[in-house]
This record gives C-alpha cells, sequence and structure tokens, in this order.
C-alpha cells in the first residue's frame, strides 16, 4: 500500500482529511484553548479519557510507513533478538461505540510530539499509552540500536580459563582410618603434624596395602586453588597450578585427582624424587598428618616456569596466589611472578603459612613483600612475623595495621591483610581502616577436621576477588568455605557450594 504522503512537520495534510482519509474534527476539538495550559492536558472542562485502544487512532497516522509499534515495540523487539507485537487492547464494556470516535486534538498533539522518525520520550511516551500498554519507566527508555550495558552488568560477569595462578608444594593426601597399633609402630600422636623421617619410610606403602584409602589432590597451595575452582565452578579450569611431582605412580593418581578438581594442573615431572604425599591416619576424632615434601621440593624455575607454554599461563591471570611455604622450594620463582603481576596492575597474594617461615626464611619473604597485595595468614603467624620485623606489640589489629603499611612497589593498589584467628573474628587491614568480621558459628558436634580450614578460606576469598568483588564479600565467601571443610575429613566438598 503507498505511504500516505506528509507535511513537513510530520501532520497528515489538510487533503486526507478532505478526502475522508481521516476523521473531520470538529468544531470544539478546533476551538482554541481559552486558557494557557501545559503542554499534554486536556482544554478546561474537558473529561481526560480514558487511555484505550482507540486513542491510538490519531497516532497510528503518524507512524512512520513501514514501522509498527513505535520505537518501544522496537527496542522491545531488538532486546528478544525479533519483532514484537502490540500488547492486545483492554476494553471497558461498552467501550466498542468509543472506539470509532477520534481521539481528542489534545492527545494527538501529544503524541506528534516526538515527531516521525524520532525516538524522543514524548513520542514513545504516548504510543505506549494510547495503545494501552503501560508507560515505559524514564530510565527503561532507550534509542533505537543503543547497546544495553546497563542490563549487563546485572549479569554475573564470565571468567576467563586460567584466570587464577597458584604455585605450590603438590602433595597426594592419604587419608585413612586406622588403629592404634599403627601410631605405635610409626610413633605418631593421635593428633599431630610432622615431616616424614627415616623411620616413616614403609608408613606410606603399608598404608594403602592394609587399609582402605582416599586419595585427594593437596598441599596447601593446591587445597587453595582447588576450593577456588568448586566456588566457581564455571568454567572449568579456571584455575592453573604449578609444582613438581615424581614419574610414579603416585604421581598418576596426583594428576587424576586434579583433574577431577577441574584445575589446571601442570606438573614439573622428574624422576630424582617421588611424588610428594601426606599420609592422614584417622583414630576416631583425631588425625595424625606426616608429609613427605620428596618431589615438591625440587622444582626448577628454568626448566618449568622459563618455558614459553608455561609462562604464557602465569601472563593469562589476573590473580596470583603463592603459601608461603614455596619460599623454601623456589624463591626465586615467587619473585619473578610476584614482579610480574605488579608490573601489570594483577593482584599477587601471599601466605603466611607457618611461624617458622617468618624465622627462618625471612629473607627472601621480604623481598617478596613489597609485591604483596593481599597476605593471608592466622593469629599465631601473625604474632611471630611482628615479633621478627620488630614491631613491639601483641595487638593482632595493630600487626596488621602495620603490616599493610609495610612498602610496596604498585602503588595503584593498597596492600590489604587478613588475619584469620579460628572461631574467633577474622582481622582485615586495609590502608584507611582495621576491621573484624565474626566467622560462621559451626556445632561443635559438626567439626570434623579443621586442619584445611585455613586453606579453605583462602579459596574461598580468591573465587570471589577473580570476580573484582568488594573485599568484605571475599571474606564472606572464605568463611563460607571454611564452614563446609571443617565438617568433613580432609579438605574435601559436596558436589556443588550452597553460597549465594
Amino acid at each position: 500500500m503507498a505511504a500516505r504522503p506528509r507535511s513537513a512537520r510530520g501532520r497528515p495534510p489538510a487533503e486526507a482529511r478532505a478526502a475522508g482519509a481521516l476523521p473531520a474534527l470538529s468544531a470544539e476539538q478546533r476551538a482554541p484553548p481559552r486558557q494557557p495550559r501545559r503542554r499534554g492536558q486536556p482544554p478546561a472542562g474537558a473529561p481526560r479519557p480514558r487511555r484505550r485502544a482507540g486513542d491510538g487512532a490519531c497516532l497510528q497516522a503518524l507512524k512512520p510507513p513501514g514501522r509498527a509499534g513505535g520505537p518501544a515495540a522496537h527496542r522491545l523487539a531488538g532486546a528478544a533478538g525479533g519483532t514484537a507485537s502490540p500488547p492486545p487492547p483492554r476494553q471497558a464494556p461498552g467501550a466498542a461505540a468509543r472506539l470509532a470516535a477520534p481521539a481528542p486534538r489534545w492527545l494527538c498533539r501529544r503524541g506528534r510530539r516526538g515527531g516521525p522518525g524520532r525516538a524522543g520520550p514524548g513520542l514513545a511516551g504516548g504510543r505506549a499509552e494510547a495503545s494501552g500498554a503501560r508507560r515505559t519507566p524514564p530510565r527503561a527508555k532507550m534509542a533505537a540500536g543503543e547497546p544495553q550495558a546497563k542490563k549487563l552488568k546485572l549479569e554475573q560477569k564470565q571468567l576467563s580459563e586460567n584466570v587464577l595462578f597458584g604455585m605450590g608444594n603438590p602433595l597426594l593426601d592419604i587419608c585413612a582410618v586406622v588403629d592404634k597399633d599403627f601410631l605405635d609402630k610409626y610413633g605418631l600422636k593421635p593428633n599431630d603434624q610432622i615431616l616424614a623421617e627415616e623411620k616413616h619410610k614403609e608408613l606410606f606403602e603399608e598404608l594403602v596395602k592394609k587399609f582402605k584409602v582416599e586419595y585427594h589432590a593437596g598441599g596447601s597451595t593446591q587445597n587453595s586453588v582447588k576450593v577456588a575452582q568448586w566456588m566457581i565452578q564455571s568454567p572449568y579450569k579456571a584455575a592453573t597450578f604449578f609444582g613438581c611431582i615424581g614419574k610414579d605412580k603416585f604421581g598418576e593418581i596426583l594428576k587424576k585427582k586434579a583433574e577431577e578438581a577441574h584445575v589446571d594442573a601442570h606438573y614439573y615431572e622428574q624422576s630424582e624424587e617421588p611424588t610428594g604425599t601426606c599420609a592422614a591416619c584417622i583414630t576416631s576424632d583425631n588425625r595424625s598428618l606426616v608429609a613427605n615434601l620428596a618431589a615438591a621440593n625440587c622444582y626448577k624455575k628454568e626448566k618449568h616456569l622459563d618455558l614459553e607454554k608455561n609462562w604464557k599461563l602465569v601472563e593469562k591471570a589476573k590473580v596470583y596466589y603463592i603459601a608461603g611455604f614455596f619460599l623454601t622450594v623456589s624463591p626465586e620463582a615467587v619473585l619473578k611472578v610476584a614482579a610480574q603481576a605488579s608490573a601489570n596492575n594483577k593482584i599477587f597474594s601471599l601466605n603466611l603459612s607457618a611461624p617458622f617461615i617468618s624465622q627462618f626464611y625471612k629473607e627472601p619473604m621480604m623481598k617478596v613483600m613489597p609485591y604483596v597485595d593481599v597476605l593471608f595468614g592466622n593469629e599465631t603467624e601473625a604474632a611471630t612475623f611482628a615479633r621478627e620485623q620488630g614491631f613491639e606489640t601483641e595487638d593482632i589489629k595493630e600487626i596488621a595495621r602495620k603490616t599493610q603499611a609495610l612498602p610496596k612497589v604498585n602503588t595503584k593498589r593498597q596492600r590489604i591483610v587478613v588475619f584469620t584467628q579460628g572461631k574467633d573474628d577474622t582481622v582485615m587491614a586495609t590502608e584507611n581502616e582495621v576491621t573484624t568480621f565474626p566467622v560462621l558459628v559451626s556445632d561443635q558436634s559438626e567439626i570434623v577436621d579443621t586442619n584445611g580450614a585455613g586453606d579453605a578460606f583462602v579459596g574461598g576469598f580468591l573465587s570471589q576477588l577473580v570476580y573484582d568483588r568488594p573485599v568484605t564479600e571475599c571474606i564472606r565467601a572464605g568463611h563460607y568455605a571454611a564452614s563446609v571443610i571443617i565438617k568433613r575429613s580432609g579438605c574435601t566438598f559436596p558436589e556443588k557450594p550452597d553460597f549465594h
């Protein structure tokens, strides 16, 4: 059908009325207003017409040819990826006669205000009202073709693979319920943590042969990375892990367990030492840990981290985490990753890990400290660190404040210090303040094993840090993850988290 001719201002020409294409206006409708009134108001004394489908008759004549539904409908269609149909008219009983009547002139003027082909609020609002649809709220109005950025901000940010990088000592946790005779044979206490000695050499093989065992990918950093991946869920391999293992049966099991946890593990494999293991000997509510670092101590920066394919994974990450334990193995590797993060304004995080790290590995730790954006530790580790640094205080809040103020290379990011205290409040120091956060209360009868709580807290924290979420939300996620892990044996978790 040929398009109806128009005047320059978009109004139907007088010829169209004369030809009967549009209903003629009555004398009352043509009469000028007696009093000044705001645009869009009915004449004085005239009843305000109901918003109904028939009122759109005048507006329909103003639509540009080939555009049905007006800008509002087109925006809805664009958002849905198709063509929007106008909503059905809402008719009151006995409205059939009124639908045939032309709309008052004041309403036509309001509808024309946007002009043909314009997406102004006057036109869009007029059409929406005249068609019987609800008026679009001002914040929701958007020109046709404008990108809907505000909607996208409400959606969860999509992560890429390898966004989180961890490097540390990988251990295969071998867990089994044992008897008292087994503990006595190897001189183990019911609830203890020790490094394996010569007399424990046969313990690991006997544990596998004599008892029903469960295997888990372990080690402090690997535990935290594993928990972070569990909290993130999707995509798989959002977390990357580097470490050293042996070319043996336990090494193959460790690779399989890391894969099951959806962690993108890239191990440096060597034949000099067997894969590091940690025997978890469980008796009743007690858990005796015997760690044999073995291959974990053999990581070589130049043979693994410096390789181009591996370094590309480091560059791909946005958040980095290394436990202080790795300073005993390859401080030069830690320093290289820390410098990379700082130079590119990315987040590097470190854990104090154990009191002996601050005491006996003070020099490598303080070389890395200027690059640290987030520092983790518990109350015991914090107290030892403070003594070694000469802080002259035992108040954990003051220790956190002084640690936060230590020299820093990348001044674009202010350091955050987070100290956990078991069941007591978690302390966080920023540039401006020191804040405490209560932990989630757990029934003592539900607590099975607290050994992995610290690693789990870090994992939960990192899982929100990669989304650039507020640090308070990171701490809340850390508390949640720790509350789940302490109710299970070892650093294990259910299939999916229940964190919102």
